[in-house]
């Protein structure tokens, strides 16, 4: 665990810019993963490489430039922008003799610190063993030599230097507590499909103010704070919208560039209840200059969980905190709003957008069903939207918008 009461723990950001990355940018990042996680940034060091160094991630002169500068600022250790392998891992800390992280373990850190439902702390678990099981041998070493901090939360100390049997063991026992859980969900959203109440799956770099967008149209008291992953568990709200009909919104972890492939693979079931969703809402952070290159992780993540076809409403959150009008575009979206979740700017747009989408997928039903048809209109009020109800002689006169599925089931079409 992190110790608050004594002083932040100061590390040294190592980055590699290989022609891919935008490494100052990256690094800035990561000084805010850093900080999330209850550690101090004290300097950093890029290197220019065709390829990242095998052994040692940067090269050999590089690695004594480091070394020299640990010791100048008293830093406690660095952390390497990308994930190390755990020859990088073991090579560096013998070199340097400190604490030596990756971008991967600062993020399971913070997961682990921020998980809060008990499915939330397994899946953060599973892909910490997953990551350490294979540098057991460096890794557990390292935190015996130096302590708590930074990269030290979940497994522990004590699980870390158990053979790597007991840890097969542990994952074993992990994703079968995660089945189950599973299954509780697929059968939850099976009863949602069955209810035909439309889910809206709100996705998005991290802090670009998700939960706040939630917490605005359906006071649903969610962590809120200006940082990396403030929220991990995701939630659910309902919401009517036009003529009162219900929908569900529903929040997913925050993406983020290099997002380690073992937090995709264990959240894989939450993050796909966007899959399942009517319609994806991407809020994104119209106030950062890299808001643009994070919309593109936010789409390649989507691909990579195969969650395409979705309709998608682009919500250019934080308008309140530009100074100079920046032209962003968006060729994945089906709309494109500008706003503040903070402010409540745009938001009605929003919903009045959703509301056209979801109603390109219903027919519009305008006649009167006899009295022996009251069955029907049961089911149009629960899976349709009810705009109009009136009792005359022969009948109800209902008009509403029903899905297609549904009215060719009623024969109303």
């Amino acid at each position: 665990m992190i110790q608050t009461s004594e002083k932040k723990e100061k590390f040294i950001l190592v980055g590699v810019e290989t022609g891919k990355d935008r490494m100052e940018e990256s690094l800035r990042e990561l000084a805010e993963l850093v900080e999330t996680a209850g550690g101090e940034s004290v300097g950093n060091i890029i290197q220019n490489l065709e390829n990242i160094n095998k052994a040692t991630y940067v090269g050999k002169g590089k690695v004594e430039e480091i070394r020299e500068l640990v010791a100048e600022l008293e830093a406690d250790g660095i952390v390497c922008d990308d994930e190390l392998s755990p020859a990088q891992l073991s090579n560096l800390k013998d070199e340097l003799e400190v604490k030596v992280l990756d971008r991967t373990l600062v993020i399971l850190d913070i997961f682990a610190a921020h998980a809060m439902t008990n499915e939330g702390k397994l899946q953060v678990e599973m892909a910490q063993l997953k990551y350490r099981s294979s540098r057991l041998t460096g890794l557990g070493k390292n935190l015996s030599r130096l302590g708590g901090g930074i990269g030290t939360r979940g497994p522990g100390e004590s699980k870390l230097e158990t053979d790597r049997r007991a840890i097969r063991e542990r994952l074993s026992k992990l994703r079968i507590e995660i089945e189950k859980i599973e299954s509780l969900r697929d059968t939850l959203r099976k009863h949602r499909v069955a209810d035909g109440i439309p889910v809206i799956a709100i996705v998005g770099y991290t802090n670009a103010g998700k939960s706040t967008f939630l917490n605005k149209i359906t006071d649903a008291g969610i962590l809120a704070e200006n940082k990396l992953f403030a929220t991990l568990d995701p939630t659910t709200r309902s919401l009517k919208i036009a003529d009162g009909e219900e929908v569900l919104f529903t929040d997913t972890v925050g993406f983020i560039s290099k997002l380690p492939h073992n937090l995709v693979d264990a959240f894989k079931s939450t993050l796909e209840e966007a899959k399942y969703a009517d319609l994806i809402l991407h809020v994104a952070d119209a106030s950062n200059p890299e808001v643009e290159e994070q919309m593109k992780v936010v789409y390649s993540t989507l691909d990579e969980l195969k969650i395409i076809g979705k309709p998608v409403i682009t919500f250019l959150n934080k308008q309140d905190k530009i100074e100079n009008e920046n032209i962003i575009k968006d060729l994945n979206a089906d709309a494109l709003i500008k706003g503040s979740a903070k402010t409540g700017e745009g938001i009605d747009e929003v919903l009045a957008k959703i509301t056209e989408i979801l109603r390109e997928g219903k027919v519009l039903i305008d006649r009167v069903l006899p009295y022996a048809d009251t069955s029907k209109i049961s089911v149009i009020r629960k899976k349709g939207q009810l705009l109009h109800e009136e009792y005359e002689g022969d009948g109800i006169r209902v008009k509403a918008y029903v899905p297609k599925a549904v009215a060719g089931q009623l024969g109303l079409l």
